[in-house]
């Protein structure tokens, strides 16, 4: 997974930050608010056409989301709350994100990537719901490439390199397809369970 080979370059650096802010007894819940407040600023300097700056601060925010998690367990603070918040938060990172990138195209009249961004949009919105959902009748539900994380890359990339609609086609595409990928994978769990209920003696 791309995710994976990026957090294994940045292990050292993210490892000390860690350990930093642990001392500091910065709590996670803080970091991931934090993290949020900076995806508002990625996604005010989308609507205003800074498109490469707008890719660096999303990468800072990334940041965070990436070191939150493990100050909590570091620090001994895991708890049910902190995950569900963090779910949360994502969510709200990701709408601003795209309500950024929304209003960048709505100024340039470019009503076709307005269309595009909120099919990519749906997708990022759907795959999260669809596992949530899922994960109520089946133990576990992540199939499919394009979670948050390789999402976040993604849109990262295709807005320093310049390539933002590009990097939209490549979201809606793989998002969706992730999507129907978690459907067919619940479908099938379901069904084989169903096929392995005993009958009555």
């Amino acid at each position: 997974m791309i995710t994976r080979v990026i957090g294994a370059s940045l292990g050292t650096v993210l490892g000390g930050l860690v350990r930093l802010l642990t001392r500091a007894r910065v709590h996670p819940d803080l970091l991931t608010v934090l993290g949020l407040l900076v995806t508002a600023l990625a996604a005010g300097l989308y609507a205003q056409g800074s498109i490469r700056a707008a890719g660096l601060v999303v990468f800072v925010a990334g940041a965070f989301d990436m070191v939150d998690g493990r100050v909590a367990r570091l620090s001994n603070r895991e708890t049910k709350f902190g995950a569900f918040l963090d779910s949360v938060i994502d969510r709200y990172s990701d709408l601003f994100l795209y309500t950024g990138i929304l209003v960048l195209f709505a100024r340039r009249h470019a009503t076709g990537y307005v269309a595009l961004t909120t099919l990519a949009l749906m997708g990022s919105v759907l795959v999260s719901y669809t596992r949530a959902r899922a994960e109520n009748l089946i133990p576990e539900c992540k199939v499919g490439f394009m979670e948050r994380p390789e999402r976040i890359v993604l849109l990262i990339l295709g807005s320093v390199l310049n390539r933002l609609p590009t990097a939209l086609w490549i979201l809606t595409l793989t998002s969706h397809l992730a999507v129907f990928h978690r459907i067919y994978y619940t479908r099938k769990f379901l069904r084989a369970q169903q096929s392995v209920v005993p009958g009555p003696d």
